[in-house]
């Protein structure tokens, strides 16, 4: 073989099938793949702000999440000299374009509002057309109905906080109205943000409002009547799942809202609270 190209090819033959050999197909995308992404951007959130991953512990003994090292983690907000103070955060956020697509179609970013030192934060999963009018969580029809649902708990909107998982309203298709679940990308892209609002406001019980908010919180995708009126936890925060208002306003069976009710007295028993008979009352006669 007196051929110098002959003699390369055949001495590189055998190193091209080992590389070869050891090559392996991308995995595809998948609900576990998202999670992971989600999980990034809680690693990637720097010393000091909340950076260790969500644990989700559904029952006695349920084992806890690992943390996720994905290669592109979303970027985590840049820590001002000092350290976050809720005003500070509120800016930043409002100043947010970490998602193009969502800056071009927002009116504002829906940051949050209440008691930035309250005992008690719900948790939404995005601003709705009102929400992302009035740059107000919870202010539609929905947001009336949870209102309602908050004093008869014994609190008024101005003592506790509420947040989305996503702080600006998620984009529509041309020609389409109404509002669409955000998608994991965008939750994972956001959930920094929220995060650094828990840590400032260091509650003593989320609750989180619809699958979607437990998804992007937690990570946790089963089906919703398998996870409300049971505690999980958030990086040592108790969690407590119920079902979103709009779910209530499409479902007006009395045994739907007394679930959600159980589920408040529940959040009122761990904040220790004084239950009045009448509150206890509410939807005891409801048929199954």
């Amino acid at each position: 073989m007196s051929d110098p190209f002959q003699q390369a090819l055949h001495a590189t033959l055998p190193m091209l099938k080992k590389i070869q050999h050891g090559i392996k197909p991308a995995p595809k995308g998948s609900t576990s793949a998202l999670k992971k992404l989600r999980d990034a951007a809680l690693a990637g959130c720097p010393p000091g702000q909340a950076a260790a991953p969500p644990q989700s512990t559904p029952g006695t003994g349920a084992a806890k999440r690992p943390a996720a090292q994905p290669a592109n983690p979303p970027i985590a907000p840049a820590v001002p000299a000092g350290g976050w103070t809720m005003e500070s955060l509120r800016k930043a956020v409002l100043a947010c374009e970490k998602c193009p697509h969502l800056v071009r179609s927002r009116t504002q970013v829906v940051f949050g509002v209440g008691n930035p030192g309250a005992e008690l934060l719900f948790v939404g999963e995005a601003p709705g057309a009102d929400e992302d009018a009035q740059g107000e969580p919870f202010v539609g029809k929905a947001g009336q109905l949870l209102t309602k649902i908050i004093q008869a708990m014994g609190f008024e909107r101005s003592d506790i906080f509420i947040a989305n998982v996503l702080k600006c309203r998620p984009d529509m298709p041309p020609g389409e109205s109404g509002n669409r679940k955000p998608k994991p990308a965008e939750m994972a892209t956001c959930l920094p943000w929220l995060v650094e609002q828990i840590a400032l406001i260091k509650p003593r019980v989320i609750v989180a409002l619809g699958a979607t908010a437990v998804e992007g919180l937690l990570g946790e995708t089963s089906p919703l009547r398998d996870l409300r009126g049971r505690w999980l936890e958030f990086q040592g925060t108790p969690v407590m799942v119920t079902y979103h208002p709009a779910y209530l306003l499409r479902n007006q069976s009395l045994s739907e809202k007394r679930k959600v009710w159980e589920d408040m007295l529940l959040v009122l028993e761990k904040l220790e609270k004084k239950i009045t008979a009448k509150q206890r009352a509410f939807f005891t006669k409801a048929s199954g």
